[in-house]
């Protein structure tokens, strides 16, 4: 590396191959010189994105040959690895695949950004500000199907939902990616652990609540009734430990321990949460948005169940084992319509707030049903977003609900290989980065409420970029001071979980002080952000 640093340039390509300059007086009216695709050359390898998303190969490996021009941009003093994550972050964000558009955020714009985050430098303005008016229909026609050509076989190196499918990183990243790897095992160890305990709670629950019945048919009633399942469950409590797992009172006294714990994180950092919403309310709803829709009878059974725990306040174990079927039913039926599936997010909001929610989640590790129809986020019309955004938003309520939305471990849906941190940060950017005040409002308490855990650095690791790069976005478009107070203790914290965080802020910007004299505590927050900066 050189002493000024890594040099950054600009590959200029010719989609006419010449042909504008040539044809666009007579097709036109006046002359264009080229139909321009850029891409940024770092570190020996050429980026640029597309209909497919972020792709990196060889510099001139693709079908275009050789660019019409090289422009030195400048050069970079960002380390390889950071670079690398903050490619991986906009992949999953703001350019993502599906994100793409020929005129409006294209191949240019994304060059601009990398550039400025690379160097400061620009993609020329002439490139960048091509009109739509240069273009005519089938031009337009048929540069979509030549960008969709560009990744040459057997070199390509697509960035899909933050995985890079390249083999040529730098032995640092790989050395890190073994690191993450291994902790995924652990993780997934102790998922297994937890859900062992959580399925024996649950099953626990529901023998107590048979015993009671028993009870009161055989003629208890009112105290007497509990008094009696009591001692009956006190005595069963002194039976040995059993070498297959823990003895009820093993799982009691662990209960226990994790909600004195969760009083104690609450107490110091309360999460935002929306507790003005009312279950019976919203299960009424819900079944009137149903109605019209053929059930089976176990989602019928379903649609009981959630009325018992909701409206009567029974516990969790009343949800069978069919419920979360339904539910994703609900959330992937096309057929039926999408005040449903707001209704019934809106009943999952209220659920969160119940600290025996969590067993519920940990059912669903099989067919991913909620989460998944969570990844699509983006796709979602703006009333699911925001019912959606509330579901999160409340799971956070509790600490079992919120550590469950933070677990790293992979799992397939629909040919992605997604992890619930990597679904919740995707929820917590579309949301921030919205225009819709409400849900940056949802938006802005996911990122206060995840980058307020104390959770271990490699959780962190799988996200902390690309939040940190959504919260520098959001603060150029002068949010509301309850919404850059989240922001900016959102950015402190993060700072102090990854020292890239800092050097973000320092080269991406906007620089935090710009927001003095909003509010005392946003300066606050200001003045603990500029300590990591210098």
């Amino acid at each position: 590396m050189a002493s000024e640093g890594v040099p950054v340039d600009l590959y200029i390509y010719d989609l006419t191959n010449g042909l504008a300059s040539v044809l666009s007086p007579s097709i036109l009216g006046h002359k264009v010189e080229g139909v321009w695709h850029t891409a940024i050359v770092v570190y020996d390898r050429e980026y640029f994105y597309g209909g497919s998303g972020i792709a990196s190969f060889a510099p001139g490996s693709t079908q275009l040959g050789a660019p019409h021009q090289v422009e030195r941009l400048g050069h970079t003093c960002v380390p390889f690895q950071l670079f690398n994550e903050y490619i991986e972050g906009l992949a999953t964000s703001t350019y993502a695949g599906s994100a793409y558009h020929l005129f409006e955020h294209n191949c240019n714009h994304f060059s601009d950004e990398v550039a400025q985050f690379l160097c400061g430098a620009h993609v020329p303005k002439h490139i960048l500000s091509q009109a739509e008016r240069d273009l005519p229909a089938p031009l337009r026609m048929a540069l979509s199907s030549l960008l969709g050509q560009l990744v040459p076989d057997g070199t390509q190196a697509v960035y899909a939902n933050g995985v890079r499918h390249s083999r040529q990183d730098s032995p640092d990243y790989l050395t890190l990616n073994n690191q993450i790897e291994e902790a995924r095992i652990v993780s997934q160890e102790l998922d297994a652990k937890r859900s062992t305990i959580a399925e024996k709670l649950a099953r626990k629950e529901r023998k107590k609540e048979k015993k009671r019945k028993k009870l009161r048919e055989q003629g208890g009633t009112g105290d007497d009734t509990e008094e009696m399942a009591e001692a009956m469950e006190a005595v069963e409590a002194r039976e040995p430990v059993s070498l297959a797992g823990p003895s009820s009172r093993d799982l009691d006294v662990e209960a226990e321990e994790r909600r004195a714990e969760e009083e104690r994180k609450r107490a110091r950092d309360p999460p935002v949460v929306y507790r003005d919403i009312d279950g019976a309310q919203e299960f009424e709803v819900f079944s009137k948005t149903l109605e019209g829709v053929e059930l089976s009878p176990e989602e019928k059974q379903s649609l009981d169940e959630l009325q018992q725990y909701l409206v009567q306040g029974e516990g969790s174990w009343v949800l069978g084992d069919d419920f979360l079927s339904f539910i994703g039913r609900v959330l992937s039926d096309l057929s039926i319509k999408s005040e449903a599936r707001c209704a019934a997010l809106r009943c999952l909001a209220a659920s969160a707030l119940r600290d025996d929610v969590s067993l519920v989640l940990h059912q669903d590790r099989r067919q991913h049903a909620l989460l998944g129809y969570a990844h699509s986020i983006d796709l979602l019309p703006v009333e699911e977003q925001r019912a959606l955004g509330l579901f999160v938003c409340n799971l956070f309520e509790n600490t079992s609900s919120s550590e469950w939305l933070l677990y790293i471990s992979e799992w397939e849906y629909r040919g992605h290989a997604l992890s619930n941190i990597r679904v919740t940060t995707k929820v917590c950017v579309q949301c921030m980065l919205s225009e819709q005040t409400d849900l940056r409002e949802y938006g802005t308490a996911l990122l206060y409420n995840i980058a307020s855990k104390e959770v271990k650095t490699v959780v962190f690791d799988e996200v902390c970029v690309e939040l940190a790069m959504a919260a520098l976005q959001l603060t150029q478009y002068e949010p509301e001071e309850e919404h850059l107070w989240r922001t900016l203790n959102a950015l402190a914290r993060l700072a102090q979980h990854s020292s890239e965080v800092p050097q973000l802020i320092a080269i991406v910007g906007p620089d935090p002080s710009a927001y003095r004299g909003r509010s005392s505590r946003v300066d606050e927050q200001i003045d603990i952000i500029m300590k990591k900066v210098k």
